[in-house]
């Protein structure tokens, strides 16, 4: 059933798990950003592999951060929509932020094919350049 994806999904983000992550994702994965996130990662990204490495790679390297979800309203079948805070710390200077989000997912196959993520990317602290 797709609402265990969607948990799946959670529980992978927060045992920051690329394998489990990538089981929740469809092969035609297009993950949209929201413009203004830090280090670039705002944007379209295509396919698990490309969103793991080009996105959510690159954050979790320099902030120690997961989405938390707090309530799942499922408008359809094939639909859900997260609202929830990412709570964490930039791993260089130990900054804490907390940044409200709202993620799109539709499925397809039991499988996330579609993930809009909109964030109030003014919460997230920069990253002093390496």
């Amino acid at each position: 059933m797709s609402s265990k994806t969607v948990e799946e999904l959670y529980a992978a983000f927060a045992a920051g798990d690329p394998a489990r992550l990538l089981a929740t994702l469809h092969p035609d994965l297009v993950l949209t950003v929201s413009a203004g996130m830090p280090l670039g990662v705002g944007g379209g990204h295509h396919g698990p592999q490309d969103a793991l490495r080009d996105c959510w790679g690159v954050i979790v390297t320099a902030y120690e951060t997961a989405p938390v979800p707090e309530e799942f309203v499922w408008p359809g079948t094939e639909r859900c929509v997260v609202f929830g805070h990412y709570r964490g710390r930039v791993r260089a200077t130990g900054a804490p932020f907390e940044a409200a989000f709202a993620h799109d997912l539709r499925l397809r196959d039991d499988l996330i094919v579609a993930f809009t993520q909109i964030t109030d990317t003014a919460e997230w602290p920069d990253v002093p350049a390496a």
